[in-house]
């Protein structure tokens, strides 16, 4: 089965065609940076109407370099939500009037669940049902119970900020370059990560819930006290530390709760190599195999998008005249 995927959930316009779930043929993202930068974070108004601007060109791009036109694919599948609502809106009603026009089926995908289907794309092989996924990006850190591609269960989550997000404002803390994760982990690469001992939030036994708001105030306090005297690339290290600390140690707690026959990491902080590696090690500890995706399908990517409507299948067909975005949807 071939797919149009569309994702423009946050500040990236991105669509993909992907055959079958899983092999990409054609994978178009244009990031925004460059036009938030200056603002230290993402504009939602500036973010809807590049897309605006933006997608028809991008699909057009996709569809070309698979060699297609749109009358040669099986359906178009398009995130729906949860993200920016003027954002979502936009890739919502492309996705509507294509499928419309070409009379087309078209599928609704939950952003969060193309960040777990990404590890399926472009991959020798494929993770064993159950797995445990580990997604954590900008807006999200969750343990997911994946038992097949239409049972899935959030077993654990943030109290309170996102790991991607606890990296970007202690980023902007550092006087770092917007985007802060991969400008903090460029810092931390020349730092002690032993250093300074941040706080790590340990939830109560048999809980699986993260915190990272406590990690980031703590650095902010050093910062104020330490005036400079430890070098910054080793207070980056130490809280890269911290933070990856918190996500592994769920990790280990959920595989001593349940046999999982894989563990699976995505979303955008997927692509930090700190806690690739750490993640690799929790695996090979409990012998349990541990897939990452490519590190161009960690971030946000429509291709995801594709191969979860593919591996979700009747569950995810919409309507095309009636389909809405939802900034909220649900898990």
């Amino acid at each position: 089965m071939l797919l149009l995927g569309i994702e423009t959930s946050c500040d990236d316009t991105a669509t993909a065609v992907v055959r079958d779930g899983r092999t990409v043929l054609a994978n178009v993202s244009t990031n925004q940076d460059a036009f938030h930068a200056k603002y230290g974070g993402i504009v939602p108004e500036i973010a809807s109407r590049r897309h605006v601007a933006l997608l028809s060109a991008a699909v057009d791009d996709a569809l070309g370099r698979a060699e297609l036109n749109l009358a040669d694919v099986d359906g178009i599948a398009v995130t729906a939500g949860p993200g920016l609502i003027g954002s979502l809106v936009v890739g919502v009603a492309a996705a509507k009037a294509l499928a419309f026009a070409a009379g087309k089926p078209l599928y609704a995908v939950n952003h969060l669940h193309g960040h777990i289907f990404a590890a399926f794309l472009d991959a020798d092989g494929e993770p064993e049902y159950p797995f445990l996924a580990l997604l954590v990006s900008g807006g999200h850190s969750q343990l997911v119970d994946v038992g097949s591609p239409t049972d899935m269960r959030v077993i654990g989550k943030t109290r309170d900020d996102a790991a991607g997000e606890a990296f970007d404002k202690t980023a902007r803390l550092f006087g770092l370059p917007f985007p802060g994760g991969p400008a903090l982990e460029r810092l931390a690469a020349a730092g002690d990560p032993r250093a300074v001992k941040f706080p790590r939030y340990r939830a109560d036994p048999g809980m699986l819930d993260m915190s990272f708001s406590g990690i980031k105030t703590s650095v902010r306090h050093f910062l104020e006290h330490d005036r400079g005297a430890t070098p910054l690339a080793d207070v980056a290290a130490s809280f890269q530390a911290a933070v990856v600390d918190v996500l592994i140690d769920r990790v280990e707690r959920a595989l001593g709760m349940r046999r999982y026959r894989a563990i699976v990491l995505s979303g955008g902080v997927a692509a930090n190599g700190p806690l690739q590696a750490a993640f690799r090690a929790a695996g090979a500890k409990h012998a349990t195999p541990a897939l990452i995706p490519h590190r161009r399908y960690c971030t946000d990517n429509a291709a995801m998008i594709a191969a979860a409507a593919d591996r979700r299948g009747a569950p995810a067909r919409a309507d095309a005249l009636t389909l809405g975005a939802d900034p909220n949807l649900p898990f």
